[in-house]
């Protein structure tokens, strides 16, 4: 026969090892939280009704609308002076012919435009170019640069990703790419009366660009001495961080029809003043059948004048009054029934 007390040795010794895990288990048990343990009470289940879905669309509408008429009053007060001058700065003689007359060094590309301020523009007052149908969002063209190149002098020969524009008589061209060649340069100089209104071209570009992306020991080496000229030149003895022009430039756009920064005027203007404007009609945008526009523009709390974001705001706002007068006359002929009773959540136990 087995010993009598063996049997009851069993549970003693098992107990006794089973100790300090349990007692890990128990040190360890989470908080009791009524949310962790799926305990809330579900009583609570609204009915999304007539009334208050009417009542949400509407304030969502009205609330849209009044934003618009506040971007829309904003972009009002911004004032803005804008002229087209591809065609009225080519000679008449030439106006058959451009390309011939941008693409002949000998021609001279003077031109004065005259500007009248139908406004007081206040300073600063921001002097942008514009160019249309120049597609600068086309992936060839935004691809061809080499980010490396433009910060780093120890990356000077790397020219992968830049062709066409790579090198030049065999050597690599700083900066390079179609991008950087393709820089836009015709210049503007401003004039009030017998005044001279000097254009400050400092600060027109991002920190981030003359901090980071843009090296301060990078300097341009055989840019447009190749065989095909595309634009502007650059300063061989500035680094890029300096070169402003080129940094703004580069910054590609979304659309076929842009502006880019080109510097500030610090003076104020008055209504009626006539501003004369001496332009170096240089860039050929005629190839390609673009347009060219200088624009003086001041700025209020949104940027520039843009009637977009107030209409589009204008636009949302009035579909969601016309959702909610839709509903309106949905619950008025097509009554939803509604339960007497409320309804309840699942009974507790």
């Amino acid at each position: 026969m087995p010993p009598v007390n063996s049997g009851a040795a069993g549970p003693s010794s098992t107990s006794t090892q089973d100790g300090p895990a349990a007692t890990t288990k128990k040190r360890n048990k989470p908080r009791y939280c009524r949310f962790t343990q799926q305990q809330l009470r579900g009583e609570c289940k609204p009915i999304l009704t007539y009334p208050i879905a009417i009542s949400v669309i509407a304030s969502v509408g009205i609330l849209f609308i009044l934003i618009g008429l506040g971007c829309t009053a904003i972009s009002s007060k911004v004032v803005e002076v804008a002229d087209r001058y591809e065609t009225a700065c080519v000679p008449e003689n030439m106006h058959n012919n451009p390309v011939a007359y941008i693409q002949n060094p000998s021609q001279d590309k003077s031109c004065t435009r005259l500007l009248k301020v139908p406004k007081d523009m206040k300073k600063p007052i921001y002097v942008y170019y514009q160019l249309d149908r120049f597609y600068q969002n086309h992936r060839w063209y935004a691809r061809s640069r080499n980010i490396r190149q433009l910060r780093d002098p120890k990356s000077a020969n790397d020219t992968r990703r830049c062709k066409p524009e790579a090198t030049a008589n065999g050597r690599p061209i700083v900066p390079c790419g179609l991008v950087a060649w393709s820089l836009f340069n015709d210049t503007y100089s401003f004039a009030r009366r017998n005044e001279t209104l000097a254009v400050n071209k400092r600060g027109i570009s991002w920190r981030s660009e003359r901090d980071h992306l843009f090296g301060k020991h990078v300097y341009p080496r055989n840019f447009q001495s190749g065989g095909l000229i595309g634009g502007g030149t650059l300063d061989p003895s500035k680094p890029l961080s300096e070169q402003e022009d080129l940094m703004v430039w580069m910054r590609t756009a979304a659309l076929p029809t842009f502006r880019k920064l080109y510097g500030r005027i610090e003076v104020d203007l008055r209504a009626g003043e006539v501003v004369t404007v001496a332009v170096q009609n240089r860039y050929n945008t005629y190839s390609f059948g673009g347009g060219k526009a200088v624009v003086l523009s001041t700025a209020g709390a949104l940027g520039g004048k843009s009637s977009f974001l107030g209409r589009a705001y204008l636009a949302g706002g009035a579909a969601c009054l016309g959702l909610a007068l839709l509903l309106t006359l949905l619950g008025l002929f097509c009554p939803v029934p509604v339960d007497e009773e409320p309804r309840l959540g699942p009974a507790r136990r």
